[in-house]
């Protein structure tokens, strides 16, 4: 389970500011962006973040840069819920520019 909240829209709609929570042993979408990059930083708890064919965990105050159109995934392997903080770069940022390719939650 995760719970997204959306800090500020950019009025251009070329920025956006989330802040995520996924619960231990949660796991986000594999998914992909035709119209975006993401920048992620870790505020509390552990991450593991898959970037196209590399996983790696990053701890608290770490980041990584998610290119456009690089298929990635978001999974908290922790026993508390992590938080991280997300900014969503791009000429468009809706949510029908999200590209699935595994969904626990059986989105389409």
């Amino acid at each position: 389970m995760s719970e997204i909240k959306s800090l500020k829209s950019g009025e251009s709609g070329v920025t956006d500011q989330n802040s995520i929570v996924v619960h231990p042993g949660a796991a986000l979408s594999l998914q992909s962006h035709f119209h975006r990059s993401e920048h992620w930083i870790v505020v509390h708890g552990t991450a593991r973040v898959t970037v196209d064919e590399t996983v790696q965990l990053l701890s608290e105050n770490q980041s990584i840069y998610i290119p456009m159109g690089s298929v990635h995934r978001l999974e908290n392997p922790g026993k508390v819920p992590m938080v991280l903080i997300e900014v969503q770069t791009g000429s468009y940022l809706g949510e029908d520019d999200i590209i699935r390719y595994e969904d626990v939650y059986a989105r389409k």
